[in-house]
């Protein structure tokens, strides 16, 4: 009897092959094939980078959120009762504090407003003035300039140096009396000489240009690696299409470079955040140099040692990084789904 009299069409008989030879049935059979030491090694593979980074990553970042809401010290154990007040902090060592370290950090704790605008001022100049160089430098070396092994060494190499290293030579160049700025502009006497670093009105400012001439290399050397990944193809099309260079970047390149954007937004925004070296550096981040990071090492593993307060800080410190990446990943993936 035939296929067709049978009630099965000649497809129907024809698609039988075709689903036994399914992807979803070859990566079951090929799941089925593996060896207990294949699974064993797969194990490892994931299980270690993962309690890796719940080890160093997601405990200490939950431990930190607990933390500020307790009122310890760091000696001695935590317990669940509640702050007594009017009570010696010996005695209320480790208890539960609720959101008053939040609470006196912006009402009573003087240098916590001014570092969180310091740290933003930070952000904004990474995000307006470094990045933008970093990307500039990172196209004209794309050209294939001249000597472009020589300029691209140059301007990597302050991302080689320890912020500390950059911070010293950076105090030499802005010394009140000896340094290289005052004196090429001839303020290097007593009487006339620029304070680059004492200045509370002027030493942030100092700071971040030591801070940007670092940061532009590291963004350029990331550009410049997603720039030799583009298809070359894609220059060429916009090119017979006459597209002129500026509009062949932002129109063809930059887009499909989506990725490394995001890497960079998000390196911006911790790096900006957790400086650090340069103002400890400088003057210990005090006298116009306040900063987050330095409030939460000096409240943890100063004199004070106020742990409970000093991991509300460092919470308030990762709130600030999280709202921008969450900003520019929303408005991205946003702009991808749009038809």
């Amino acid at each position: 009897m035939s296929a067709t009299s049978q009630g099965r069409t000649p497809a129907a008989v024809s698609d039988k092959p075709e689903d036994s030879t399914s992807p979803v049935r070859r990566r079951r059979r090929r799941l089925r094939t593996m060896t207990t030491r294949d699974r064993i090694v797969v194990a490892l593979l994931l299980g270690i980078p993962l309690l890796l980074d719940l080890a160093f990553v997601w405990f200490p970042a939950i431990g930190t959120v607990l933390l500020s809401f307790t009122k310890w010290n760091g000696v001695g154990s935590l317990h669940e009762k509640t702050c007594q007040p009017n009570m010696p902090s010996i005695l209320n060592n480790g208890c539960w504090y609720g959101v008053q370290n939040y609470h006196q950090a912006a009402t009573i704790y003087p240098e916590f407003w001014p570092a969180v605008r310091h740290n933003v001022i930070w952000l904004a100049v990474f995000v307006v003035i470094a990045t933008p160089l970093g990307m500039l430098f990172a196209v004209l070396l794309d050209r294939g300039l001249r000597g472009t092994r020589i300029y691209q060494s140059l301007l990597f190499l302050p991302v080689m140096l320890s912020l500390a290293l950059i911070g010293i030579i950076w105090e030499f160049i802005y010394s009140q009396n000896y340094g290289l700025i005052n004196t090429v502009i001839g303020r290097n006497g007593n009487s006339n000489a620029i304070d680059w670093l004492g200045n509370p009105h002027l030493n942030l400012w100092a700071v971040l240009v030591e801070a940007t001439w670092r940061q532009a290399g590291y963004v350029m050397i990331l550009y410049l690696a997603g720039l030799k990944a583009v298809d070359p193809t894609l220059r060429e099309a916009a090119l017979m299409d006459g597209a002129n260079p500026w509009q062949t970047f932002w129109r063809v390149i930059f887009p499909v470079m989506k990725p490394i954007n995001i890497v960079i937004m998000v390196v911006t925004v911790i790096e900006s955040l957790r400086a650090f070296d340069l103002v400890y550096i400088t003057n210990k981040g005090i006298n116009g140099l306040e900063l987050l990071s330095v409030l939460v090492t000096s409240n943890i593993v100063g004199e004070t040692q106020r742990v409970g307060f000093g991991s509300a800080l460092g919470v308030v410190l990762l709130v600030i990084s999280l709202v921008p990446i969450s900003i520019f990943l929303y408005q991205t993936f946003r702009r991808e789904d749009t038809p």
